[in-house]
C-alpha cells in the first residue's frame, strides 16, 4: 500500500527519469532495446495526467489530514485531462474540501459540476454522497424542499456507509419534524438509529433528537 502510494505520488517524474534512459539506450543501442523503457515511460506520464492522485487524495481525507488532501488537490494543474469518472471524484473530493473550508457557495457548484459528468462507475459511486452533500447545503439556504428531494435522491443512488445512510435519514427526520409529519420523522429516526453511526456529531445528533422525539404524537 504504502509502495504503491509512493509511486503515484512520484509518477510523473519516474517517467520522466525513464523516458530520459530510454532516448540514451536509443542513441546507443538502437530502438528495440529502448522499447520497454519508453513503454514504461508513457504509462507512467500519461497514467500521471489522466488518473492523477485520487488515491492520494482519499488516503490523507480518511486519515482527517486536511491540510495535505488540499496540498495533493492544488498539485492537480490540468483536470480537464483526467478521464471523466476521475474528473466526477476529483470534483466531488474538491467540493468536500470546500465543505470543510465553510465556502459553501463553491462547494455547491463543485458538487454539481461532478454530477454533470454522468457515467461511469466511480461516477455513480459518487452520486449518492454528492447530492447527500447538495442536500445539506440546502438545509443550510433554508430551502426545505430541494433539501428533501437531493436526500432521497441520494438515498436511492445509494450511499457507502452506515454513517451517510444515518446522517441522510436524520436530515430527512428533521424535515419531517418543521413540516409536522410526526410519524415519518420517528420512522426516519428509527432507521437513522439503526445503521449505528459512531461519527461524534452524529452521534450528539441523535442524543438531541431523541430527548423529544418520543413526546411527538403519531
Amino acid at each position: 500500500m504504502k509502495l504503491l502510494n509512493t509511486l503515484i505520488k512520484y509518477r510523473l517524474w519516474i517517467g520522466l527519469v525513464l523516458l530520459v534512459l530510454a532516448i540514451f539506450v536509443h542513441r546507443e543501442a538502437g530502438f528495440w532495446p529502448s522499447f520497454i523503457l519508453y513503454l514504461l515511460a508513457v504509462i507512467a506520464i500519461v497514467g500521471h495526467f489522466l488518473f492523477g492522485p485520487m488515491r492520494l487524495i482519499q488516503t490523507a481525507m480518511e486519515q482527517g489530514d486536511m491540510a495535505e488532501a488540499k496540498k495533493i488537490v492544488d498539485s492537480i494543474k490540468f483536470p480537464g485531462l483526467l478521464i471523466k469518472p476521475i474528473r466526477s471524484v476529483y470534483y466531488t473530493l474538491k467540493g468536500n474540501l470546500a465543505m470543510v473550508d465553510q465556502d459553501y457557495e463553491s462547494a455547491e457548484k463543485l458538487m454539481k459540476k461532478s454530477l454533470s459528468l454522468g457515467g461511469g462507475a466511480l461516477t455513480k459511486q459518487a452520486e449518492g454522497p454528492n447530492k447527500l452533500q447538495l442536500g445539506m447545503l440546502s438545509m443550510q439556504k433554508g430551502d426545505i424542499k430541494q433539501a428533501e428531494s437531493y436526500i432521497r435522491q441520494a438515498i436511492r443512488a445509494g450511499l457507502p456507509d452506515s454513517e451517510n445512510n444515518a446522517a441522510a435519514y436524520l436530515q430527512l427526520c428533521s424535515i419531517m419534524m418543521n413540516k409536522r409529519e410526526f410519524r415519518a420523522a420517528k420512522e426516519y429516526f428509527r432507521k437513522a438509529k439503526s445503521f449505528k453511526p459512531t461519527t461524534p456529531q452524529i452521534v450528539d445528533q441523535i442524543k438531541q433528537i431523541e430527548k423529544y422525539i418520543t413526546r411527538m404524537p403519531g
